[in-house]
């Protein structure tokens, strides 16, 4: 008797699978490197231990950016341009800006004005450079058939 699976199940599984895959690609240094560009001259009072956990934050939506670039990427593969692809995606790179967004005023701000408009700007570029990254590694993957 064969074992009945739901669709569901089994685009979740594969969905898994090439996340994994896709992250085989990202390397550490790099979200290091990317933290420090973009967020290194913000500085956050509590000490080394809270600089390290709002970098982690960091990291988390640079990896979630980076997998949603990947999964987009397939549109790319059939001829989409990248702005079309983003567009189909934009409200979750929306999503992800405003979460890092408020993930730095919950740590950092209270009143600043304008610090929190040069915040969301370095917020909204760094979604942006790690959502392009995931489409072209995922775009590579594609063209070399390692999906």
């Amino acid at each position: 008797m064969n074992v009945i699976t739901s669709f569901n199940a089994k685009r979740r599984e594969r969905q898994i699978k090439y996340e994994r895959k896709l992250l085989k690609e990202l390397s550490i240094q790099s979200l290091k490197k990317s933290v420090q560009e973009y967020f290194g001259s913000e500085r956050i009072e509590g000490g080394l231990w809270l600089q390290q956990g709002v970098e982690e934050g960091c990291y988390d939506v640079a990896i979630e950016a980076f997998l949603l670039g990947g999964q987009y990427s397939r549109f790319g593969h059939y001829g989409e341009s990248i702005e079309q692809a983003k567009k189909r995606c934009e409200n979750e790179i929306r999503h992800l800006t405003d979460t890092l967004y408020n993930f730095w005023l919950y740590w950092k701000f209270g009143d600043q004005g304008f610090i929190q408009e040069s915040i969301y700007y370095s917020c909204e570029r760094f979604v942006d450079i790690w959502w392009m990254e995931g489409f072209t590694k995922g775009e590579q993957r594609r063209k070399l058939r390692l999906h």
